[in-house]
């Protein structure tokens, strides 16, 4: 019997197979080249680089979430997903879920071309997409103890406050991590994030539309 938490489970055990694999197989390196997101590939801005032996690049925003750095970087993005997505399929579904995550990726991968698309840096790991669920959790979960500024209603004020503490925060672990084995996309968590808050309600309305 299907649980309502079947579609976050489902990501997990995909992401966490493919995650382990990869590491313990030594392949990360080769999987990152093929199957992560290289901003520079949009546009030609690597005309040097023979991409026809890469995945698509139109693929690759999903492709990049399969693929982590370490098993700390797995075990982490799973722990994020499974305590934020569990709660938020049962508020938004099993479709919601999924197009929450895939759109989330999209936004991920999206924000982070916008921040420097000449990187030829392949971006990988599934946080981008995950901070789509975590944004949506954080605003359907979360107390609104804000006021309305003005003409700012207090939703809006509230949304405001929570986009701009989790950059904050990613824009610090992004310093931090600058110039370690593992630096830190925080332009993608940030576009995740807000792809998150985004669809949060559209998607619990069409969730429960014939409620």
């Amino acid at each position: 019997m299907l649980t309502r938490a079947s579609a976050t489970a489902a990501i997990a055990i995909v992401t966490a197979i493919a995650g382990a694999v990869l590491i313990l197989s030594d392949m990360v390196g080769y999987a990152a080249v093929y199957a992560g997101f290289i901003p520079a590939r949009i546009g030609d801005a690597l005309p040097l680089l023979d991409q026809s032996d890469l995945l698509p690049v139109w693929l690759t925003p999903f492709s990049a979430t399969l693929v982590h750095a370490s098993l700390f970087h797995l075990g982490f993005n799973l722990l994020m997903l499974g305590y934020t997505g569990m709660a938020a399929e049962r508020a938004l579904g099993t479709k919601g879920i999924v197009v929450l995550y895939l759109v989330g990726a999209i936004g991920a991968v999206a924000a982070q071309w916008l921040i420097d698309p000449a990187s030829a840096v392949p971006m990988i790991g599934a946080s981008g997409a995950i901070s789509a669920i975590v944004g949506a959790y954080s605003l359907l979960y979360s107390r609104n103890r804000t006021r309305a500024i003005g003409p700012v209603s207090a939703r809006a004020v509230q949304i405001i406050w929570l986009v701009a503490a989790w950059t904050a925060i990613n824009l610090l672990v992004t310093f931090i991590s600058a110039g370690t084995d593992m630096p830190v996309a925080g332009a993608a968590h940030v576009g995740g994030f807000i792809v998150g808050v985004a669809l949060a309600r559209p998607l619990i309305r069409w969730q429960w539309r014939h409620a």
